[in-house]
Order: C-alpha cells, then structure tokens, then sequence
C-alpha cells in the first residue's frame, strides 16, 4: 500500500549571500562606484527573497542568510545581482549566478566564489518540453518515393510567471530551410498540453520535380535538425520568448519513433563569446532533501532517542552520543531534531535538566556558568527558539519597528562619528532606544512560555546548589541564557529572528550593536554593580553604561528573572497590545464579484496584526477591509485551477472567502503560516475545506451546486496552542539517523572498532556497558539499521516489525561483528517476507 512507500518531504534551502567585489564591466567608467547595489534569488524564474540595497561600492557586503522550505518542484537556483540609479526607472542587472538543482551537492554547506555571468533574457530557461519524431516514407503521386518527418509536440512543464500571472504559451517548429509552423495558443497554463502533429517532406531533388517545403539528397537526411521554440502570447505586447530546443533527426537512425522530455535551452544554445568580467559573487548553499520512510520503521530507532533522559549517567544516552560524534563535523547541529523530537513527547525538560546538571559538575567558577558553547546550552538556545518565536515577537517587535522607521543617529564612538554628529545628542537616542527595549523585556514575564520558566526554574535551582557561597548565581544561571543568548542575539539579527524581513542597513546595525551591547550587560546580574564597570574595552561604553548604573534597573532586572524563573508567576493585565506580525504587497480578488478576469484582481497592501487582518490600497492608507483574527476559520492553499494564477491562499470567514495571490511561492507559505499561528486558537475551525473556488454555480473542485456545502478536503494540521504538534517525529529520526549514519566513523571509533566491551565518556570516568544497556543499543541498533533494514526498506519497501526486530537486539549482548547482526536479521526477514 501508500504506507509502505518512501515519502519525499520537502526540500530545505539554507543560503547565504556574503560579499561581491569587482562589480560591473572591466571596460565601463568607473565600473558600479556610483551606483546602489542588491542581490535576488529565484527558482528557476520566479524571484523568492531579495537583499537590501547597499551602499556604492563594486564589492558590497551583502551578509544576508535566507532560510525556507521550497514548496515546490524546481530545476535551476539562480542568484542575480542589480544595480539602481536615480536616473533610470528599471533596476540594471549587473550578472547572475545559475546552479542546477542537480550541481547543488557540489557546493552544499561551503563558502564558494562564482564568476557572475551575463543576463540575457533570451538564456533565462528553466522549461522543459516532450517530443515525439518519426520518419515516414511516402510515394507521391509520380511513384518516386520521399522522406517524410513527423513531429508532435506533446507538452510542456514548469513555465514561469509572467508578470504574476501563468502566461499564454504556443510553440514554433522549424526543419532548417523549411517554412516555420506553429502550435495553438494555450490560455494561462504552466504545463501546457499541445498534442499537435507537424508534418515535414524531406525530398531528393533529382527524383521529385514538385514543390516541396524542403530539398536535399538523401545521403544527407541526417544532417538535418529540428528546431522547437517556446513563446509566450503577448496579445497586444511583444511575445516574450520561453526557450528552445534543437533535435538532430540523425537520432531516428536506430529507433524508428523517438519520444523524450528535453530541456529548453537559451537563444541559440547559448553560444556567445567570452563576456567581460563582471565581478564575483561568494554564497554558501546549504540543501537537504528529506527521504522519509513508513512511521513503523522509525519506532525503534525513536524510542531509543526518547530514553535518554532516563539514562544515568546523561553521557551514556543516545542523545548524548550523537552531540559527542557530530561535534567536529557539523558543530552541534544534530542536537536540533533532538530537541525537537523530545519536546514534542514531553521529555525535554528533565533532558535539559540532566545535561545542565553534568555541564555545572565542570564549571569552577560562577562567574562563568553557561557562558561557553556545550551540549547544554546549544539545546537550550534551540528550545528557546523553538518555543520562543511568538515570545520574541510580542516582546520586542513593535520597538524595533519604530527603531528602523524611525532611524535616529546613535553613534557613540568618537572615533566613528561622522561630520555634523552631535555625540551627546547620539547618546540621548541611544538611551531612548535601550530604555524601550529594556523596559519591553522586563515587563513581558506573562508572555515567557511555560517551558522556557520550567527550564529556567531548574537551572536556577541547579546552580544555587552547586555554588551556595554565592548569592547572585541563582540569577546569572538564568540571565546568561534570556539576555545573552535570547534578547541581546535577538536585538542583533532580528532577520533570523522573523522580526524584521530584512537585514538592517549599516547605520541601523550600528545601533542595533548598541543596543545588544548594552542589553547583555544590563541583563548580566554579576555586572550590575560599579566594580564591573571595568570590563568594558571602550571608554564610550563605558561613560554611557554609567547613565543605567541605578538601584531601579538592577531591582527590575532581579524581580523580572524571579518572575519566570520562580514558581511565583506575574500576571497578565488581560490588554493585548496590537503588533504587526507580517505586512506586504500581493494581489487580492475582488469580492462578491461573480465574474472571473484581470480587473478582480488588484494590488492591495496586506497587514496581518496579533489583532486583525486588513488589506490597504497603499501601505499607510486607511484599511479598506478589516477582519478580525477572532473570525478567521482557516487558511488553505487554493488550486491554481481556480483563477489560473500561482501562488494564491485563501482566508476562509464566516462571509465569503478572502482570495489572495503572493509574489511567489516562499511568500504563499509565510502568509499561510502567520495567519494559521494567529488563528491557531479560535473557536469552531473548520475541518474541511474547499481547495478550489464557487465558479458559475458550483464549486470547481467538488462540482456541488449549493454554496453552502461543506469543504470536499480535509484542512491542514494546525499548530495548536501546544507546540509539539507542529512538529514531524518521524522526520526528525530520520535526521537523527542521518547524523548517525553519516558520523559511523566516530562512532565505531568511540566504541573500539565495532567492540562492545566499553565506552569512554569524555568526563574521566570509564562506564561498562554491561551496566548501561542503552548504551550498547544505540550502536548496536545504528549498525543493524544501516547495513540492514534502511537499504532493504528503500530497495524492496518491506513492511518489518521493526520494534519487535530492535526488541530482539537489545536483549542480545554477544555481538562481536556486523556479520553476527547480519546473520540475525536475514533470519528474521525470511520470516517476514520474501525479497
């Protein structure tokens, strides 16, 4: 069945655009000096994620990162970079960066420099079409027999956007020398089917005296080429050209009909002479690709992940061993789908709880608890992250809103002052700044989640025993993970956060800085007192530190970590502040018009609140519509069948559905997913849906006449209150898994070259595995699962007890080799079924 197949899950991209240098041609005037500068990214032809523009220069530092799932099937990832002037009204593409879906391996998880190429708009295909050709001989009417060529162009895939809407595709078919031919047009697709037959007479001209589209001997038959273009129809507009395709007809030599799938190539096959050099780009691609297999298959391997924080000691836990072995390779990075998975089974905290237990056994000194990059507080900063998205938002949102609008000049250091800076004028906005985010943290100790003052209450307690001499380590246990690691990097980066959509520009960086700066140390209790003021390095710092140096903040600092780190809770005032949680520019259909066409569809300025949604004609203009959350029943995906436009959601309310179109496929997904989290919790959500559109008289997906009727599909998982619902346990073994499988080495390593006799944890003490059986499982189970059971389950996709198989393991303490586990599961799987 289904079941018992792989599951490819959704592809993850990681990208970050560094620096450019040497931009624009060798040959121009001063090359770029004088212009602005940004980057794009696009799949295949469609534009995802763009950087600010920066400063002039011919080698900007871009230092952007863009994290996102692709929602859909792509070919070509491409990076363009731009430049702007005052005086022309379209951006001028400088060069671009093109990497084939199928190259992105060789580049995956390393900094690269690439040469940016020329941007033609001839060579931007990602478009592939299916042929079919065949030779024919035919007698004409004289008797003397000719050639003649068949050619059907069958279909096309993956045709871009053209100007947000699917285009209007047709193709041309040319034999060389002969007349051109062409397909119908077909009406806003992007998979266009033309099933349309095209006929050529190839013959010898010495023989046949009629007329004919082509002449030429036959010797030479096989010299000839089609050539297939791919057009889109601009109506009243020049045609926009889609790609090309040229086929020898030498190919039907040994196959009498060949049929295949060919990729669109540029104009011309993209021969061109060398360009001149346009400068380079450095990117660091990072893509994954899920495989995940049936949920049985990960039992095993799950539950043994589960018990981890029930061994003693937490280093001899599966969970454990995985940080230890993937440190060198990828940092601490495999502890993610850790966490995730425990906190989605409940079991994160006491794992927390242990690995901060282990990690205080080493710490000498108070004065550095939790300050260095270990197991324990990488876990930590990932729970944070995870459970502390909507925290960060309702907290620090709004002041850093009015930061980047407002933009006022706070440069402290003398050394960096520009012409015109009143330092003390700077140090007044500056003061401002800090005071609304200092003020903003320590009163938002409602909104911290449960967990995060579950884990913290434990770290409080844990170091108050391991240091009892000092009174003030209670406190800086907690501080070191909400200032430092949680607030302060927040403030920082606030991109990585979702706080802002872009990377702040260089001057509001600089402030951000400041401000993170500040933060920390108002947050670290050991720095709030006057004897530490001599830590600072700068002297600006350390005169603009002294205006906080007050009973008052250092009181608010103490009551605010006692309130999410006590069993004491503060209560909320029941007043919500509203806060923008995403804003932007998309495309909304009319509503209650009956009619299907261009004019329903306007560019309106969407705004979704904690509150409300509402969309704008301009942004800052006064809402033409407002729906409150409160009334949002659900947030689908609508099929592009139903206005023949990609990229459209609807927002389903009690009155009629609102339709909206993105600016691409990352923006549909973001959309759906903000507004999903906002209306996670209202009362009487559908649990069905109707992914199409009410068209003429009845719903296109279902074809129901009544309006009425309830959604044909059910509606998409919600992420409830609780957030462990959101999250997929079994792609997260399946992570697990691959850090294992992808680390044997260490791991065979650790345990002797595939001995079983001991384990030594990196904390001087030596721990038998005859008294730690869980231990001896997780290497045990690794090697059964990858030499045996993965490989069989993706080759054959056999349905195997893998629970009752791993039981059979676990009991078993005589394995000496992987042919003695081999042995054992081949008898098993014989009884199973047969390969």
């Amino acid at each position: 069945g289904d079941q018992d197949c792989v599951s490819t899950y959704t592809p993850v991209m990681l990208l970050s655009a560094g620096e450019a240098k040497n931009l624009g041609p060798s040959s121009g005037p001063n090359r770029l000096r004088d212009l602005c500068t940004f980057c794009t990214i696009s799949l295949d032809q469609e534009e995802v994620y763009r950087t600010k523009v920066y400063e002039k220069s011919v080698s900007p530092f871009y230092g952007e990162d863009f994290y996102f799932e692709i929602p859909r099937p792509f070919q070509c990832l491409s990076f363009y970079v731009y430049a702007k002037s005052m005086f022309q009204i379209r951006d001028l593409p400088v060069g671009k960066v093109a990497i084939r879906k199928e190259d992105l391996y060789k580049y995956c998880g390393k900094e690269n420099w690439f040469q940016l190429q020329p941007v033609d708009p001839h060579s931007e295909v990602q478009v592939s079409e299916r042929l079919e050709m065949k030779l024919n001989e035919l007698i004409t009417e004289n008797g003397s027999i000719c050639q003649q060529l068949v050619v059907q162009i069958i279909a096309c895939q993956g045709l871009p956007l053209i100007s947000g809407q699917n285009c209007d595709p047709y193709a041309t078919v040319t034999l060389v020398g002969s007349d051109q031919k062409k397909t119908k047009v077909k009406k806003k697709t992007s998979d266009p089917q033309f099933e349309e037959t095209f006929h050529f007479e190839v013959t010898r001209s010495s023989s046949y005296k009629g007329r004919s589209h082509f002449h030429v001997e036959e010797e030479d038959i096989e010299k000839l080429e089609i050539k297939v273009e791919l057009w889109n129809n601009g109506n009243l507009a020049q045609d926009v050209f889609l790609g090309e395709t040229r086929v020898s007809v030498k190919i039907l030599r040994n196959d009498h009909i060949h049929r295949a799938w060919y990729l669109l190539q540029p104009k011309g096959n993209g021969t061109k002479s060398k360009p001149d050099d346009l400068g380079s780009l450095r990117l660091k691609v990072t893509y994954t690709e899920d495989n995940v297999l049936p949920s049985a298959c990960y039992t095993a391997l799950r539950n043994l992940m589960l018990k981890s924080p029930d061994v003693k000691p937490i280093s001899a836990s599966a969970a454990h061993v995985l940080g230890d072995i993937c440190r060198e390779s990828v940092g601490y990075e495999a502890l993610l789908p850790v966490v995730r998975l425990l906190l989605h089974h409940n079991r994160l905290l006491l794992f927390l709880t242990s690995v901060a237990a282990l990690e205080l056994e080493n710490t000498q000194e108070a004065n550095t608890i939790f300050r260095g990059n270990s197991l324990a507080t990488r876990c930590i900063d990932d729970m944070m992250k995870i459970v502390g998205r909507s925290y960060l938002t309702v907290t620090l949102k709004p002041v850093l809103n009015e930061i980047f609008e407002s933009n006022k000049t706070c440069e402290i250091d003398p050394v960096k002052l520009k012409e015109g800076d009143n330092v003390e004028v700077n140090k007044e906005n500056l003061q401002g700044y800090v005071q609304k985010v200092f003020t903003s943290i320590t009163q938002s100790s409602s909104s911290c989640p449960p967990l995060m003052c579950d884990v913290f209450r434990s770290l409080r307690q844990l170091a108050s025993k391991h240091f009892p001499a000092d009174p003030h380590v209670q406190y800086s246990a907690v501080s070191s993970f909400i200032f430092l690691r949680f607030f302060a990097v927040a403030v920082l980066s606030p991109h990585t956060f979702q706080l802002r959509s872009h990377h702040p520009d260089p001057e509001i960086s600089r402030t951000l800085t400041l401000i993170s700066k500040t933060i920390q140390s108002l947050g670290s209790w050991g720095s709030l007192s006057k004897n530490k003021l001599s830590s600072f390095k700068e002297t600006y710092m350390y005169d603009f530190f002294k205006l906080f140096q007050e009973d008052e903040c250092i009181e608010k600092v103490k009551m605010f970590l006692d309130e999410i780190s006590s069993n004491v809770s503060k209560e909320s005032s029941g007043v919500e502040d509203s806060f923008v949680l995403k804003e932007g520019e998309v495309h909304k259909r009319a509503q209650g018009r009956k009619r299907i066409g261009k004019k329903n569809f306007k560019k309106r300025w969407l705004r979704v609140t904690n509150q409300e949604l509402s969309y704008h004609k301009q942004k800052g203009k006064e809402a033409l519509c407002v729906i409150p959350v409160k009334n949002i029943l659900s947030v689908e995906k609508l099929e592009e069948s139903a206005f023949n436009r990609k990229n459209m959601f609807q927002v389903i309310q009690s009155e009629k559905p609102l339709y909206v179109q993105a600016g691409n496929c990352v923006e549909t997904n973001s959309w759906i997913e903000v507004l999903s989290q906002v209306s996670r919790c209202n009362p009487g959500r559908l649990s069905t849906f109707h992914p199409s559109a009410y068209v003429g008289g009845s719903w296109l997906c279902c074809k129901e006449p009544n309006e009425s009727t309830p959604g044909c599909k059910p509606c998409t998982a919600t992420v409830l209150a609780n957030i462990q619902l959101d999250i997929d346990c079994d792609r997260e073994t399946e992570r697990i898994f691959s850090f294992f499988s992808s680390n044997r080495s260490r791991l065979q390593k650790m345990e002797g070259v595939y001995s079983l006799q001991q384990y030594k944890i990196k904390t001087g003490q030596m721990y038998f595995l005859n008294t730690h059986v869980c231990d001896s499982s997780v290497y045990v189970f690794i090697i059964f699962y990858q030499n045996v059971l993965s490989p069989l389950l993706k080759k054959c996709f056999l349905s195997i007890d893998v629970t009752k198989t791993y039981e059979i393991i676990a009991n078993v303490k005589s394995f000496q080799s992987i042919q003695d586990i081999s042995c054992l599961i081949f008898s098993f799987t014989q009884k199973q079924s047969t390969v």
